[in-house]
């Protein structure tokens, strides 16, 4: 496949659906955050007792543009599927075949993400974006088939997919989010794709400048061995994109070039949920690697983004340092699926709670300090 090569700058996607998007996404709306900080200081509690829960709190009434906050229920999982040529450089030993075997494990309910879901009553949609292997599973809602195209060419050796396939995942991810921002109130990262944390970490190298040993990670457990062949292979990878992306145009050049569908489907789902003014959340280092994309698209968009967790992924910590991202939870999880996003869900609802239903000290009759 010959190299991608970036439109030209005067573009910016004009006329496109990721083009629109970008131009409806607006910062925060600083006087409802200002209104939520007042609200909070107010209330029957020390100032700043709360910790991080104020900020989220602070945060999600500036994503709606009003305090109090609707509370971020019912929430949806978009759990985005592809897999990767890279798989063919042997950086796992787990079969391609597994990607398409958990799609239908999802839609049958039987996931970890569909357990941890059920649990919070979150609704779970799995998204074929770009998964190689046939499926067996009866048509549901739950399942929407959106390929691309049957996975990714190999990283490795050259680009992963043309900037059209690129643009066209990120569109993806833009129609989920917006469909399912029109019924719910929190929308979740979800992902699967066999390889996919080698996509993820040469994603990081190409947007943060980190070097390959410190951005890659065992993934579902590698030995020595596998690990070194897959620094290897996201160094080849990073290599053939010199300089972090600076343009919107850049950035989808560096996706096409080093990530997966599932990473272009996920950039696009935090696109469409800033768009909405809906908070996204996001899992782990495939989403963290996704999110730096999605920033290069459109700085303010990451401003609707609340990191759910810390991965034990090592790629995961560097993205998240570089978007300026507090993580909620650090339990050392690295399934994906959105399986830590979603635990960090009720953190983020009890904080809008407490900023709708907690009394002040003047509505409560309770005596300030001096």
């Amino acid at each position: 496949m010959s190299r991608p090569t970036p439109p030209s700058s005067d573009a910016s996607f004009a006329g496109t659906p990721l083009g629109a998007t970008i131009a409806a996404i607006a910062p925060r709306d600083a006087a409802a955050e200002r209104a939520a900080r007042d609200r909070l200081d107010r209330m029957t509690k020390p100032p700043g007792s709360l910790g991080v829960l104020e900020d989220v709190a602070a945060q999600l009434a500036g994503t709606a543009g009003t305090c109090p906050p609707p509370l971020p229920t019912p929430a949806a999982v978009a759990v985005f599927a592809g897999d990767h040529g890279v798989h063919a450089q042997g950086v796992t030993p787990w079969p391609q075949e597994v990607t398409a075997q958990m799609v239908a494990n999802f839609a049958r309910g039987g996931a970890v993400v569909n357990a941890f879901a059920a649990q919070l009553g979150a609704d779970v949609v799995v998204v074929d974006v770009g998964v190689a292997t046939p499926y067996a599973v009866e048509p549901s809602p739950a399942l929407l088939s959106r390929k691309v195209r049957h996975g990714t060419d190999d990283l490795a050796v050259g680009p992963a997919m043309t900037l059209e396939e690129a643009q066209r995942a990120v569109e993806v991810g833009i129609e989920v989010a917006t469909e399912l921002a029109a019924e719910h109130g929190c929308l979740v990262t979800g992902d699967m794709g066999i390889t996919n944390t080698t996509a993820s970490a040469a994603l990081v190298c190409a947007f943060t400048g980190a070097t390959p040993a410190a951005a890659t990670g065992r993934g579902t457990g590698v030995d020595d061995p596998t690990l070194a062949r897959k620094v290897e292979v996201v160094a080849r990878a990073a290599a053939r994109v010199p300089e972090q992306p600076s343009t919107p145009e850049a950035a989808l050049t560096a996706l096409a070039e080093v990530g997966g569908l599932e990473h272009a489907a996920l950039a696009g789902f935090v696109l469409g949920a800033a768009a909405a003014r809906v908070p996204v959340l996001l899992d782990g280092v495939i989403a963290g690697s996704a999110a730096l994309v999605a920033a290069a698209l459109c700085p303010a968009a990451l401003e609707h983004a609340l990191a759910g967790h810390t991965s034990a992924e090592p790629g995961h910590g560097i993205a998240l340092r570089a978007l300026g991202l507090r993580p909620l939870l650090g339990l050392d999880l690295r399934l994906g699926e959105g399986t830590g996003a979603l635990l960090a869900l009720p953190l983020v609802a009890s904080a809008a709670r407490a900023l709708r239903e907690v009394a002040t000290f003047d509505s409560a009759g309770v005596t300030e300090k001096s």
